[in-house]
């Protein structure tokens, strides 16, 4: 077995690093502080390529597979958690059926600005009533002359005030089952209603939506057949999966290394708290739960990317990632103690974001109730 990276993965992994450090690392707190979109660096990632990285070359996009795309990620969360979640809903949930399913149109018109930062794109799926419960989606699409009338409510909308089109998941057909649309902000009905204000992530921007008697032409009904949504987004899933537990590994890395170099620098009795050996052992397990996070994750990569069956490892990679990477940050705040609790350290802001990784992809319940179906067929 070989588990060295390729030169290009290293150069990939190189690249976006030093990006991390220069550019996003020194604004991540005052984009925090902001509450908005960071549209500047939103910007230099797509001319970087990165929301196109695992499209084709003839699609607008370079080429390559989810593996790089998980390096790059790594390190953009490293620096910060509401950038990494901003170009991962542009670079796979909300770009991901227009490639698969849209028209040429669509394409055109959409899906290569998005690719480019300049059209930016939502996936409604998530309802009040309806999370993990596809079954309980309410969102109908009513059959009418050229389309459709959409008509429910979606909440949990990455991006959505920001948003320029949305991915929709609605029940339609007369066995009204899930089927996916494409919604232009532009469209009448549509409704952006009010932000949701969270614990973290603040410069990730996050709101319901709300359509009344929408009027979805027959063009961009995605679904190739009505019912046909729950297929794609299970094919999906896993990689949603995999990419939330990159994410987990770049925060973790980031609350791990401040709490290695805090510890370096804070005297107590004497000498760094890193001579102790109550600090030590912390530090220790942190920096197992993220090597072993950080294998699982890159191996399910490498699953997918070679054809395999991967969706039990994908789950299990985020599983486990994002509760290594929820305790990774919790005992750095620990190892920082009082300061830990104070706004002017990123402690505090690393415990915060990190809670979204343990929601994005499924939360952890779901997810080993999909280990365990696996296990015991």
């Amino acid at each position: 077995m070989d588990f060295d990276l390729s030169p290009e993965q290293r150069a990939i992994r190189a690249t976006f690093a030093r990006f991390c450090d220069e550019r996003i690392v020194p604004q991540a707190a005052a984009l925090d502080a902001a509450h908005t979109f960071p549209r500047a660096l939103f910007g230099e990632l797509a001319a970087m390529g990165l929301f196109g990285m695992r499209y084709p070359e003839e699609d607008g996009g370079s080429g390559l597979a989810l593996t790089e795309f998980c390096l790059a990620l790594e390190e953009i969360a490293r620096g910060s958690m509401s950038l990494a979640g901003c170009v991962a809903m542009q670079s796979l949930m909300a770009t991901k059926f227009l490639h698969l399913l849209g028209n040429a149109d669509i394409r055109e018109r959409l899906f290569r600005p998005a690719l480019k930062g300049e059209k930016v794109g939502a996936i409604c799926m998530t309802e009040p009533n309806a999370g993990s419960d596809l079954d309980g989606i309410a969102t109908s699409a009513s059959r009418v002359d050229g389309g459709y009338l959409l008509n429910g409510q979606k909440t949990w909308v990455t991006s959505a005030p920001v948003a320029d089109f949305f991915t929709v998941f609605a029940k339609a057909g007369a066995e009204r089952k899930l089927t996916i649309f494409l919604v232009e902000r532009s469209f009448p009905g549509v409704t952006v209603g009010r932000a949701i204000e969270k614990m973290g992530v603040w410069a990730l921007p996050t709101s319901e939506v709300a359509f009344s008697d929408c009027f979805v032409p027959d063009s961009h009904r995605l679904s190739h057949e009505e019912g046909d949504g729950e297929v794609h987004l299970r094919k999906t899933l896993a990689e949603i999966r995999i990419i939330t537990g990159a994410m987990s590994n770049g925060i973790a890395r980031a609350a791990l290394d401040a709490a290695v170099r805090y510890a370096a620098e804070r005297r107590q009795f004497g000498k760094p708290i890193n001579r102790y050996q109550a600090i030590q052992i912390k530090l220790a397990e942190m920096a197992t739960d993220l090597e072993a996070a950080t294998h699982l994750v890159h191996h399910a990569a490498w699953l997918r990317d070679s054809g395999r069956p991967h969706h039990k490892e994908a789950a299990m990679a985020k599983l486990f990632a994002s509760e290594a990477a929820a305790r990774i940050c919790d005992r750095a705040a620990r190892i920082f103690a009082s300061y830990g609790y104070a706004m002017e350290y990123p402690a505090q802001r690393f415990l915060r974001d990190v809670r979204f990784t343990l929601i994005g992809g499924g939360t952890s319940d779901i997810l080993q109730l999909v280990i365990a179906k696996e296990v015991c067929a």
